[in-house]
């Protein structure tokens, strides 16, 4: 698992030259100054001098890779000074508080704009920074329900599921921003001119209900959960337990996948019951598969299903996945960064790599995830800050 870019790989990161500011915390903020960070942006991790970014360790040292770090106390004049002197020459900024916390600080979108006509300012909130529910606090949870997307996910006639992997805080936060910050970074490049970028991490899922609004047009109400053609409905798209209590994911949706799964589980007299939602056949065909596939083992399913190319794949643990050999050739999987010791006992931290690929670019961990303030002294030297002024700072707290 190669930690950074082979030598010989011309290298031209798209974001090389790009100076991002980041002072959002936990989640959905970092991951998309994580991903400007791997697609060669110098990614600023701006924290407070108190509590500053509370994030699990583990998952501080996953999102902040590839990032320098400060702190500033931007309840000071010298700290709200600071950071609007890294304004003046940086390209993005993001930020991750409640509607009108940072104007209440003396760094808003107008005071930055003040010192960088150019800046591309991202304010990521629950809800918007207009809206009723402007000021309300939420979590992935609540932005999935208010948006009836938590509605949809579940088994059929049981509770509403929690998802392992935060929805709206991902797809509605972090990539909504990223598309955001650099649809207005390409503007600014053609005009001159930034923009307030205002991501609502409820909007963001919320646009992304296709499936579901599409039967709300069609038929006037979102299917029960399970009753939709990907969400349960059809015996052709589901997991089944193997005989070891692991899964199996049958995805046979095209009748030429489900012939060739038919054939491989030794049941091709099911090969016409490729049926449609209505068919009072599923649940007898359901019945059949689920016995089929408990009969053995997982290990033995992949073999048997090996080169079949009928849609149906094993569920894979995540700590199988961190030793598949597709994702490896890929560059999917990445040891941790170097200068990083393993903990007591254990490994390295293991990451992930950077899910875009094209061609000139090679993804490498520059350099592991910042401790607070670990580069104070080197950001503000960038910006001209002789080393009288920083240890100022430093002294007045308005700088860790």
């Amino acid at each position: 698992m190669p930690a950074g870019p082979a030598p010989s790989v011309p290298n031209r990161p798209p974001l090389a030259g790009v100076t991002v500011l980041d002072l959002t915390r936990l989640l959905p903020g970092p991951v998309a100054g994580m991903h400007l960070a791997d697609l060669g942006a110098d990614v600023i991790k701006v924290e407070d001098t108190g509590a500053g970014d509370y994030a699990a360790a583990p998952v501080r040292e996953l999102v902040n890779r590839n990032k320098r770090g400060i702190r500033l106390d931007l309840k000071t004049p010298d700290g709200v000074q600071a950071l609007l002197d890294l304004c003046a020459t940086a390209d993005i900024l993001i930020e991750g508080f409640r509607p009108g916390v940072m104007a209440r600080l003396g760094v808003s979108y107008e005071a930055a704009r003040a010192r960088n006509p150019a800046i591309v300012y991202c304010s990521i909130s629950g809800y918007g920074q207009t809206g009723p529910l402007r000021d309300e606090p939420g979590h992935d949870l609540n932005y999935c329900s208010l948006t009836g997307v938590a509605e949809q996910m579940g088994l059929p006639g049981g509770p509403p599921a929690l998802s392992n992997v935060p929805l709206a805080d991902l797809l509605g936060g972090s990539m909504v921003a990223v598309m955001g910050v650099l649809s207005a970074l390409f503007d600014a490049g053609r005009t001159g001119r930034g923009r307030h970028v205002d991501i609502a991490i409820a909007d963001g899922v919320l646009a992304h209900a296709i499936l579901p609004l599409a039967a709300v047009n069609s038929s006037g109400a979102a299917p029960p959960r399970g009753g939709a053609k990907l969400t349960g409905a059809l015996p052709c798209y589901g997991l089944y337990p193997t005989r070891d209590g692991r899964y199996l994911a049958v995805a046979a949706l095209e009748k030429k996948f489900w012939v060739a799964f038919c054939a491989a589980m030794g049941r091709p007299d099911l090969a016409d019951l490729h049926s449609t939602q209505q068919d009072p056949r599923n649940d007898w065909v359901r019945l059949q598969l689920e016995q089929v596939i408990a009969s053995q083992d997982l290990v033995w399913w992949r073999a048997r299903l090996r080169g079949t190319q009928c849609c149906v794949t094993p569920v894979m643990r995540l700590e199988e996945v961190m030793q598949d050999p597709h994702f490896a050739a890929r560059g999917m999987l990445v040891a941790g960064a170097a200068g990083r010791e393993a903990p007591p006992g254990g490994q390295p931290a293991r990451q992930l790599g950077c899910p875009v690929q094209m061609s000139d670019f090679c993804f490498g961990i520059r350099r592991p995830a910042p401790a607070p303030g670990q580069h104070t002294d080197e950001v503000l030297a960038g910006l001209g800050y002789a080393p009288e002024q920083v240890e100022r700072l430093r002294a007045t707290g308005a700088a860790a």
